[in-house]
């Protein structure tokens, strides 16, 4: 049909993280505030920054809100509150060092009474769709570009 626009079929998200010395560095992005980040204290690192791991374990779970979200404002219906902790299990697996499980315990708060089946069928759906949780398996490309100094 003439005029009507397709909708996209894929995204792109973009950042940079540049070494700020020993295990550290900073993560950015446009339009986003730059983020601190480090190796885990668990393996030589530092304390009271946010490591792969943490931002691994955050998306998942800050993924599953939005998804909740989402299908929160279809199904119309009043979300009281939401507040959610998440935990991600990393073990030594057959392949190396991986995350096994990441547990997502939502505290959910709807009215009225009768919109806990809605957001019951939300938070499952949000399950089953959200980004993160469906990608954390995928597979990792990683294309250096690498130079040298001359220091």
């Amino acid at each position: 049909m003439a005029g009507v626009k397709a909708k996209p079929r894929s995204w792109r998200y973009a950042n940079s993280v540049s070494w700020k010395g020993e295990r550290k560095g900073l993560l950015t992005a446009k339009h986003r505030p730059p983020l601190e980040i480090a190796t885990p204290a668990d393996f030589r690192g530092h304390e009271g920054i946010w490591t792969p791991e943490d931002l691994l374990v955050a998306s998942v779970n800050s993924c599953v809100m939005t998804t909740f979200l989402y299908y929160c404002a279809k199904a119309d219906f009043k979300l009281v509150d939401y507040q959610s902790s998440a935990e991600g299990i990393a073990e030594l697996t057959a392949e190396g060092l991986a995350f096994t499980r990441v547990v997502v315990s939502p505290k959910i708060v709807v009215a009225p009474r009768s919109a806990r089946d809605q957001a019951e069928s939300a938070i499952r759906r949000a399950k089953e769709r959200c980004l993160i949780s469906n990608s954390v398996s995928c597979q990792i490309a990683v294309e250096p570009h690498i130079e040298t100094s001359e220091e």
